[in-house]
């Protein structure tokens, strides 16, 4: 099962306290936007999300489609696909993607110790 790009988004208290300190651990801003509380930030193959006050829990996040440089992959397996496939598996899916469209989407399972795994495809 390919689920896609990794990275870790980290609901942090303030985005530029938080930004400075993964500067000096050799991270740069790679996308987004402090005014609008949301950085993606790499060192080397190392993807971080940081968003401020857009959610509760530091979530685990996959996104199929991409490589780890948010270059669009040939091919891929759709998050609607994915979702059907760990639901045969017997996982509970917290929040579902709509079965019925296409495009980007997303959906979120809870690992057994508390842990938001977000797949979240924007294709």
């Amino acid at each position: 099962m390919e689920l896609g790009a990794f990275s870790v988004s980290l609901n942090v208290k303030d985005i530029e306290v938080s930004k400075s300190f993964y500067e000096k651990l050799g991270f740069q801003v790679f996308m987004g936007d402090t005014a609008q509380n949301w950085l993606i930030m790499q060192n080397g193959g190392h993807t971080i999300g940081l968003f401020q006050g857009m959610f509760e829990k530091n979530i685990l996040t996959f996104n199929p489609g991409w490589d780890q440089n948010g270059n669009t992959l040939d091919s891929f397996t759709d998050v609607r696909d994915l979702q059907r496939e760990l639901k045969a598996r017997g996982l509970k899916i917290e929040s579902e993607a709509d079965e019925s469209v296409t495009g980007p989407a997303s959906f979120m399972v809870i690992d057994p110790d508390g842990n938001p795994i977000l797949i979240d495809q924007h294709l």
